[in-house]
């Protein structure tokens, strides 16, 4: 692949990434904002200490919540698509649009769904301040595991189907991976910092949403960027212009 190919797939993928950072800004907003806002009414309930606001929290719904989604959408559309340059025609004989939907799905699995298992998304109200460092290192921490262990296996796969065949490769390479992902859940430390009194439901419903922001920005990414990248890689043949009939008069 040329280099003016993967520029213009890079370019595409940060379109696809930003239309699929809209809808996801939806679906934050609709699904995720209620949750959001019930957790601020039981943090400011519950504390006696009565912080200055610097930013509104109208401000943070709307323009902050956009900014964040949307630079987000556009920054892992880039990323995806690099990656798409470099999976193409390497993880088996998938055509442009099922390699970038096979991509997306794995990408939502690796860096987003296996971290948020070991430790999900919380609401404000959820955590202590002073091990805030410490809980974003052990996140990242498993979703850079997550993901190098994503790629061991594809590799893995790879090099047992001439052996195994597909199916039985597959195979494999999921189980390995599992039992590498249980792995890391056994001996990572357990983050429980919810308060003892913090409304089940509200913890439930703004996890649900952080999970279904995800799925809306990777499943509508991969269907875009699929079509993009189907239509830039194998283009149509342009109709032809069906001859016009010439009437003889004799």
């Amino acid at each position: 692949m040329n280099s003016a190919t993967v520029r213009k797939l890079l370019v595409r993928g940060m379109l696809a990434g930003l239309a699929a950072g809209v809808l996801a800004l939806v679906a934050a907003y609709f699904l995720g904002e209620p949750s959001v806002d019930k957790a601020i009414g039981f943090e400011e309930a519950h504390s006696h200490e009565h912080e200055m606001e610097i930013v509104s929290r109208s401000l943070q719904s709307t323009a902050g919540l956009a900014t964040g989604v949307l630079i987000y959408g556009v920054a892992f559309g880039g990323i995806a698509a690099l990656a798409y340059c470099f999976a193409l025609g390497r993880v088996g004989r998938f055509g442009p649009r099922a390699t970038a939907l096979l991509l997306s799905g794995c990408a939502l699995l690796a860096v987003y769904v296996v971290p948020f298992l070991k430790y999900p998304a919380n609401p404000p109200a959820v955590g202590n301040g002073d091990t805030i460092g410490k809980r974003t290192t052990l996140y990242f921490l498993m979703m850079v595991l997550s993901v190098l262990l994503a790629v061991a296996a594809t590799i893995l796969g790879r090099r047992l189907a001439p052996r195994l065949g597909n199916w039985y490769a597959t195979v494999v390479a999921v189980a390995a991976f599992a039992l590498a992902i249980g792995l890391a859940f056994a001996f990572l430390p357990v983050v429980n910092e919810v308060p003892a009194h913090f409304p089940a439901t509200v913890l439930w419903r703004f996890r649900l949403s952080a999970l279904a922001i995800q799925v809306t920005l990777w499943g509508a990414f991969g269907l875009a960027f699929g079509e993009l990248a189907e239509r830039l890689l194998n283009p149509r043949p342009a109709k032809a212009s069906a001859p016009s009939a010439v009437t003889a008069h004799g």
